[in-house]
């Protein structure tokens, strides 16, 4: 980047918000996917004429600008393929306010999820969005993504709860999309569109966020099985029975073993092929009927255990062998791929069914986990480390594993699926789009994407393929 353009920026920007350095340049250059490219400068924005006056530079001299919230992107969302700008939200992370009376809030897209979370409930007020990282992910990483979370049966993800935007685009202008209300239908609903575009689009700056009241009342359950098949029909039953838990969730057995592992003092039964955790919300009354049915469901499935928290301690500790899977899984293998594919809820069974057959064929051992309520599954490659010959060589390797991915991803198209349900494409899933849409769909987002961005200054590399690939 020509060193005019960083000067330039150090005058936008306080010079100790702008950095060049090496080791500022390092800490930004990779996510959760562990993809690595080094931005050229680092800016920490705090204000939205900042942002807009950054990206007149950056498309007067058509440098790259790349945004990151906290890294967390599993797909290689944030990482800045071809250098450039990197902005930093980290410093931009207010809470602008609160209204109890709309239930509406607006933030910034540096807020930390749960941050966010303990705030809106001192007003008696909850944001559901719960994504397994709440704990360090920020709310505009959300946004740009899509994020789900484990409490989507019942509330929806991220994209449920957005009401407005401001955005800059690329040329630095800045627009306002939606609004502080819950019924909005004049114009296009640029909102929706911004949500899950991942950065290629525009830079949030503001974000209005959708809040309910808070439920009075919590339940949580969990289940051991013989077989990961009564489990999915437990399922099957809660919801046949219509009885809407806000949270169901799933293990497979090479999940829990690696948890045992990990955390002995759970003390999962060793002959476990499958856990469950359900969990309901909402009045007392109707929770504790809600937790009474479930039990009953349960016992005619004859579980291994069966545990029904009495208070918050208990719920927390049988929440511990879900929030210990990616921990776990990490500590039994030096390389770990994640997808996040979704299916509809019949199709969970021969998707699994499916993945025991290629994770045996290739040799790769496969562990899954994930939302069991929406179809939401997070399938995990065991890969090793490629120094390690045993498993082949590098090449050898990365061959094994496209050719397990083609197969995933294949299948879970024709069963009606989808490539993500809530981490998006980033990098790593681009080259299967064609899988999920055809010629006119992808030339359609192309052209949103060259309307908005005419000289893919944003997150350019992101989302499409370089290839010509179609199906």
């Amino acid at each position: 980047m020509k060193s005019v353009v960083y000067n330039r920026l150090r005058r936008i920007v306080d010079a100790s918000r702008v950095s060049d350095a090496i080791e500022d340049r390092i800490v930004s250059s990779y996510d959760a996917s562990r993809i690595k490219y080094l931005p050229d400068v680092v800016v920490k924005i705090i204000t939205t004429k900042e942002v807009s006056e950054i990206l007149k530079i950056a498309y007067t001299e058509k440098v790259p600008v790349y945004t990151r919230g906290a890294g967390s992107s599993v797909t290689g969302s944030a990482v800045p393929v071809k250098g450039g700008i990197l902005l930093d939200t980290s410093l931009m992370n207010r809470i602008v306010e609160i209204s109890p009376v709309d239930l509406t809030a607006v933030v910034e897209p540096g807020v930390v999820v749960t941050d966010f979370q303990k705030e809106v409930e001192k007003y008696n007020l909850f944001y559901p969005p719960d994504p397994a990282s709440a704990d360090f992910c920020t709310i505009g990483g959300n946004v740009a993504t899509g994020a789900g979370g484990l409490r989507c049966i019942k509330y929806g993800t991220t994209r449920d709860y957005v009401l407005g935007l401001e955005v800059v685009l690329s040329d630095g202008r800045i627009i306002n999309t939606g609004g502080g209300t819950l019924k909005k239908v004049s114009g296009y609903d640029l909102t929706r569109l911004m949500v899950g575009s991942e950065g290629t689009l525009g830079i949030f700056t503001r974000i209005i966020l959708r809040l309910i009241p808070k439920p009075t009342a919590e339940s949580t359950i969990s289940a051991f099985f013989d077989t990961p098949d009564k489990a999915i029909e437990f399922g099957v039953l809660l919801l046949e029975k219509g009885i809407l838990p806000r949270s169901l969730e799933f293990m497979d057995r090479a999940c829990l073993m690696a948890v045992n592992k990990y955390r002995p003092d759970l003390k999962i039964p060793p002959t476990s092929q499958a856990m469950i955790l359900v969990e309901f919300d909402g009045q007392p009354e109707d929770v504790n009927n809600q937790a009474t049915q479930s039990c009953k469901l349960l016992e005619g499935i004859q579980p291994i255990t069966l545990k029904r928290a009495v208070n918050k301690e208990e719920a927390k500790y049988l929440w511990s062998v879900r929030k210990a899977i990616s921990a776990a899984l990490y500590s039994i293998t030096t390389q770990k791929i994640s997808e996040d594919i979704c299916v509809p809820r019949h199709a969970i069974k021969p998707i699994l069914s499916y993945l025991n057959e290629i994770g045996a064929s290739s040799g790769i051992p496969v562990a899954v986990f994930g939302h069991l309520g929406d179809g939401n599954l997070h399938i995990n490659f065991l890969v090793s480390n490629p120094s390690d010959r045993a498993f082949g060589t590098s090449k050898e390797q990365e061959a094994r594993l496209a050719g397990v991915l083609d197969k995933l991803f294949t299948k879970t198209i024709k069963l009606g699926g989808t490539l993500s349900g809530e981490h998006g494409i980033g990098m790593t899933k681009a080259k299967y789009l064609p899988l999920e849409w055809g010629r006119d769909e992808i030339e359609l987002f192309r052209a949103i994407k060259q309307l908005f961005d005419p000289k893919n200054i944003l997150n350019p590399d992101k989302i499409f393929s370089q290839y010509d690939v179609w199906v």
